[in-house]
């Protein structure tokens, strides 16, 4: 039987630190996103986060959050920081050797949620 990602990338405690990674080293130091959140409480942040990437991979389904629409209402997000999140996004999978296949598969759920989360 098949892996899924959630599987291949260490199931929650390798996503946490996958998600660790991509907001420590990424994007709360890259100027084109990081002033979305310097008012979020990381370590909850955090914590959805890897909830939420561990269902969008094929784990289990723990993410209780706002939608991706509720929870980026009125932030003025443009393709631009939608962009930058998903490359660090691939960065961070990438550094934990994710395979650039695998990659390419989480990636493609994530655009599934650009509409949203860009109000378009």
């Amino acid at each position: 039987m098949e892996q899924t990602l959630y599987e291949k990338v260490g199931g929650e405690e390798g996503i946490s630190k996958v998600v660790d990674y991509f907001y420590t080293n990424l994007v709360l130091k890259d100027p084109t996103v990081q002033q979305f959140f310097n008012e979020t409480d990381m370590e909850k942040q955090k914590s959805h986060q890897t909830k939420f990437i561990s269902f969008a991979l094929g784990g289990p389904n723990q993410y209780s959050g706002k939608s991706m629409q509720k929870a980026h209402e009125g932030m003025n997000l443009q393709a631009e920081h939608f962009d930058a999140i998903v490359k660090h996004l691939h960065d961070a999978l990438a550094h934990f050797g994710v395979s650039e296949t695998d990659i390419d598969t989480a990636l493609t759920k994530v655009a599934t949620l650009r509409d949203d989360i860009l109000h378009k």
